[in-house]
């Protein structure tokens, strides 16, 4: 397929609201088309468009956009995650995450969720409903050990948060490196941590990473935090393994959970919505990304064309 634009011509650039012109403003290499995610038909000139930005787009209803997109070579996500697009966008386009935008402030529900666990806070608001003034003594952060899964921008942002409490992390990804041990020395860890942290992508790789084998080495009274996808972990496992275990999930297999599923009440399991990085900044940091990866790919096109 040719291309939708030379050197000289700026390259189309769908997003789905008026956020995204000024996100992009200062790109002299673009051109902002603004397209509606909730309707079928695009604006004039959007057949051109060479990247689209999916904010609100459903995955499994996307075929018949991507039919009216033949130029298309980018499509540039608001997640992380990438794994419930890679199977529907078409050859020869490549998707691509918010990568460095969700770091921060998922690793700063992990601090938060760790803190009020340890030092009990939900056991002081009952007391303080009761109108009970009486203190009891709590865990603490301070000399604990903990294992992250996932040693990308979330998982480095995590080990940056909770060394300062003083808790002693241990990154854990596909290969070791420097700061680093590889999935096998980690699994090895497992009985002697006090805190499993889950900060992996899906892939078919990780799928369940977390079964009944992995729970089963985890000491008693461990906490497992799961900040990546559900399916990283085995539900069913889990339920088996709940009140030996304490598990803080953001994300959960199958999700939005149903209301009546066993894992809403089960022992020891805190819930929240997919809302780790559900923050009053969160779309100031997906259109900086966004921003950022458009003009590197614009970049780069450029680049190709001239040589």
């Amino acid at each position: 397929m040719t291309r939708a634009y030379s050197a000289d011509t700026p390259m189309v650039v769908l997003v789905p609201d008026e956020r995204g012109l000024s996100a992009v403003a200062g790109e002299t290499r673009v051109r902002a088309v603004v397209y509606d995610p909730e309707r079928p038909q695009l604006p004039d000139g959007a057949s051109e468009a060479e990247v689209l930005v999916a904010h609100r787009l459903d995955p499994a209803e996307s075929a018949p956009l991507f039919a009216q997109l033949p130029r298309l070579r980018m499509l540039q996500l608001f997640s992380s995650g990438v794994e419930r697009w890679t199977p529907v966008v078409p050859d020869g386009v490549a998707v691509s995450n918010a990568d460095h935008a969700h770091g921060g402030a998922v690793a700063e529900w992990v601090v938060a969720q760790l803190l009020a666990h340890v030092r009990d806070l939900s056991g002081y608001r009952i007391k303080q409903q009761n109108r009970q003034w009486e203190a009891h003594r709590t865990g603490t952060l301070s000399g604990s050990t903990a294992l992250v899964f996932g040693a990308g921008d979330i998982g480095a942002n995590i080990r940056r948060r909770l060394e300062p409490f003083g808790c002693t992390v241990t990154l854990v990804g596909r290969t070791a490196r420097p700061g680093v041990v590889e999935f096998a020395e980690g699994r090895a860890a497992l009985g002697d941590r006090d805190v499993v942290i889950l900060a992996l992508p899906l892939d078919d790789s990780t799928m369940h990473l977390v079964d009944g084998a992995f729970l089963g080495a985890m000491k008693d009274g461990a906490v497992l935090i799961n900040a990546g996808r559900g399916e990283l972990v085995d539900t069913e496992a889990l339920l088996g393994q709940c009140g030996r275990v304490t598990a803080i999930l953001d994300v959960t297999d199958p999700e939005p959970l149903p209301t009546e599923h066993p894992l809403w009440s089960a022992p020891g399991v805190v819930l929240t919505p997919h809302a780790a990085g559900i923050t009053g900044d969160v779309l100031d940091r997906c259109w900086s990304a966004a921003a950022r990866k458009i003009a590197a790919y614009a970049a780069a096109s450029r680049v190709a064309m001239s040589e």
